[in-house]
């Protein structure tokens, strides 16, 4: 039979409570005491249910992080920032839904459950009537992406101000006939916010030009990086293939560099590129790709900050905060 916590008191000749407080390293038990205990916990092999001990106390000390999806290497930074933030009281526990909402719900379950104290989802496929309702019981944050209408604490950025960026300045150069490469519109895939958004962005920046969007110019797609090198097989099928092509990814941008060298196009002066997220692979790919920076780190160790205040705090904050972007030029696009 296993050891007990009170066949550790007996044996230790104190009391079941005095045993509680050296597992919780309270300053209440004196040091001898607790070497004492200590002792007979390490003859004896007792292991204390964890479990059970943060369930009665309502905590675990675990947040769940629930990504869309493990491809998108742009998470990497923002789950070094939530561990960095959380150590070393918390732990992030990981976990994928693959933008499906059966699989969020059940990941969700963890937190009604009470086997975690927290939850970051970075992409929900939930609207936001559900979230504010999970808010209200639970607490919640989001990243990377906001809900319209989510009164929910929420770490992002501008996503429709970065791409607006991005194609002004291939328009700055003189370029007019601009491509953009997508995951919005699709009728068989729902937009991320962040996609139709960056959509919005490369549509304003033409309409301050003076230059109407052309459907033909977009080209809609899923995240893969082989979608990036269809994406110019189509574009070479036009009458006039763009001039730059701006992509919502740096997967998708990479694919159309790719593409572009089976069919000897120089890119960087025939063509130009720009990506999004900043990824490792735009600095080296060749030529580098340039790109709208997230601040990944930043915007994990954020959240989760945000994120133990109100889970400590008497006052939920409940803001959408948006951090800066920024422009990274590389030789796809100098």
């Amino acid at each position: 039979m296993s050891v007990t916590i009170k066949d550790v008191a007996k044996a230790a000749g104190v009391s079941v409570a005095t045993v509680s407080r050296v597992l919780n390293n309270s300053a209440a038990v004196s040091d001898e005491t607790a070497a004492a205990v200590n002792e007979v916990i390490k003859e004896m092999g007792y292991s204390p249910n964890f479990l059970g001990r943060n369930l009665r106390k309502c905590e675990t000390n675990n947040i769940l992080a629930i990504l869309p999806s493990t491809e998108h290497t742009v998470y990497n930074d923002i789950i070094k920032g939530m561990q960095d933030a959380a150590y070393p009281t918390y732990d992030i526990i990981l976990s994928t839904s693959n933008s499906y909402i059966g699989a969020e719900m059940r990941l969700l379950e963890m937190l009604f459950k009470r086997t975690v104290d927290a939850v970051v989802i970075l992409g929900s496929q939930l609207d936001a009537e559900a979230l504010n309702d999970l808010n209200k019981r639970y607490n919640i944050a989001l990243c990377c992406e906001n809900v319209s209408g989510a009164n929910v604490l929420t770490v992002t950025i501008n996503n429709e101000a970065a791409a607006y960026e991005a194609v002004k300045m291939f328009l700055d150069k003189g370029k007019k006939k601009i491509g953009l490469v997508t995951t919005s519109g699709r009728k068989d895939f729902k937009d991320a916010p962040s996609s139709a958004d960056r959509e919005k962005g490369y549509r304003r920046a033409l309409a301050e030009y003076g230059i109407a969007a052309d459907e033909k110019y977009i080209y809609r797609c899923s995240y893969d990086y082989t979608d990036g090198c269809e994406a110019l097989k189509y574009f070479r099928t036009l009458d006039e293939m763009p001039e730059a092509i701006f992509c919502i990814s740096d997967l998708l941008a990479a694919g159309v560099i790719k593409q572009a060298f089976r069919e000897n196009i120089a890119v960087g002066t025939e063509l130009q590129v720009c990506g999004f997220d900043n990824i490792s692979l735009s600095e080296m790919y060749n030529p580098g790709i340039t790109t709208v920076a997230q601040p990944g780190y930043e915007m994990g160790r954020t959240v989760i900050n945000k994120l133990l205040d109100n889970m400590h705090g008497s006052v939920k904050n409940n803001d959408l905060i948006i951090l800066d972007h920024k422009l990274v030029i590389r030789g796809s696009a100098k």
